[in-house]
């Protein structure tokens, strides 16, 4: 039920080292320098998360939980280890959007074994699989904005195709970011598009501000109302 790490089938060819600090610095130099920073963006986190627990996710969780326990077997929702902010591990919450595996959190799947349901595949469409990230939001493992979440595995492999790639790791990962919104989500497919997410997520890291967030929020918006209204006409 995990999304496929992507299997490097050739030597890769050199990745430029696009870190943005010296190799030594730590997690808490980091943010050190922009405590007045991290203390707006998680307070911004708190109110909007608690927000769309109360007014949404009070009556739509139970309405979409119904939806999975009717249409196929197995638990609502779907609980992975993921890689947070300081490499440390935290649980990742989702709506299951595939046909129950138990034995889904340490393995890789490839692609002809992710069995979608068909619930599951609208959940995955609509991004509405991501709305219980907002517990991890309010919780604190996770932040509206900055970079998705990995597998240890992805995070792991990654980072032998990009030189200081785990450097990501020294914000909080997000629900939406900056690659997000530029059109980088969903599965891996290629090389490429992981180095497009990592310049994108350098970006952020780099730029990081309470503005930039807002912007970023903004956009992930008007990007779902674009793609709705694709949809529909």
């Amino acid at each position: 039920m995990s999304e496929p790490a992507l299997i490097i089938l050739s030597p890769p060819k050199p990745v430029p080292d696009l870190r943005i600090y010296k190799k030594g610095i730590s997690l808490r130099q980091y943010v050190d320098n922009r405590k007045e920073y991290f203390i707006a963006k998680r307070t911004l986190d708190i109110i909007i998360s608690a927000i769309v627990i109360i007014t949404i996710l009070s009556w739509l969780l139970p309405v979409l939980a119904l939806l999975i326990k009717c249409t196929s077997k197995g638990p609502v929702f779907f609980l992975q280890k993921r890689t947070g902010r300081g490499g440390r591990s935290f649980t990742c919450y989702k709506l299951r959007t595939m046909i129950n595996n138990p034995i889904a959190h340490p393995t890789y799947t490839v692609p002809h074994e992710d069995v979608v349901t068909s619930l599951g595949r609208f959940l995955r469409t609509s991004n509405l699989d991501e709305l219980p990230q907002f517990f991890n939001v309010l919780m604190g493992s996770m932040s509206i904005v900055g970079p998705r979440p990995h597998m240890y595995a992805d995070c792991n492999a990654f980072s032998q195709l990009i030189p200081g790639y785990k450097f990501r790791n020294l914000v909080k990962p997000g629900i939406t970011g900056l690659a997000q919104v530029k059109g980088y989500h969903g599965k891996v497919t290629s090389r490429e598009c992981i180095i497009k997410r990592y310049e994108w997520d350098a970006h952020y890291i780099r730029h990081a501000g309470f503005w930039l967030d807002l912007k970023i929020m903004a956009a992930t918006v008007a990007r779902r109302h674009v793609n709705h209204g694709r949809k529909s006409s």
